[in-house]
């Protein structure tokens, strides 16, 4: 866990369940080049976690990737480790959720993985603002974020490649 960060205690997996936009990002390969880029959230029958990451090439076409989370300890504590590669887990730690579970900051377990997720494919400036500040008081290079383009609904994926898309 990169140093000073703390998961939230005081997690609720229901509310953090359902869909989830990514605003912001620092690249990594496996979401390299996307936008549009969304995650879902939903319980196995397992106990764990079902993670659902979508997102849509420079090409117009769809990646999507299914993975599992499971919980590091207390399931009141934000902390889980997640798989997309059979045995090989990393960190996933939610250092941040507003009241509502609107807004969501996450980390890996260093300082090269780091998540601005919203209920919305859009937040205030404030929500920027503060996203911001506590990442850089926490060691993170806010220089480098990717600010994930989201799009409106009647701009979702449709298939045909950037250069032919309206939106």
């Amino acid at each position: 866990m990169p140093n000073g960060l703390k998961p939230i205690d005081d997690f609720d997996l229901d509310r953090y369940l359902g869909e989830w936009y990514e605003i912001a990002r620092l690249d990594h390969s496996f979401e390299r080049g996307l936008y549009d880029v969304r995650a879902n959230y939903a319980l196995r029958a397992d106990g764990g976690i079902e993670v659902k990451n979508f997102g849509v090439l420079s090409t117009g076409t769809l990646k999507e990737a299914t993975g599992k989370a499971y919980f590091i300890g207390s399931k009141q504590l934000g902390h889980l480790k997640v798989s997309f590669f059979g045995f090989f887990y990393s960190s996933y730690i939610i250092f941040f959720a507003d009241e509502d579970y609107q807004t969501a900051f996450v980390a890996g377990g260093n300082h090269s993985y780091l998540w601005l997720l919203s209920r919305d494919r859009f937040i205030s400036e404030s929500t920027r603002d503060h996203f911001i500040e506590l990442t850089t008081s926490l060691g993170f290079n806010t220089d480098n974020l990717i600010w994930g383009v989201q799009r409106p609904d009647h701009c979702r994926y449709t298939g045909i490649s950037s250069d032919q898309d309206p939106c």
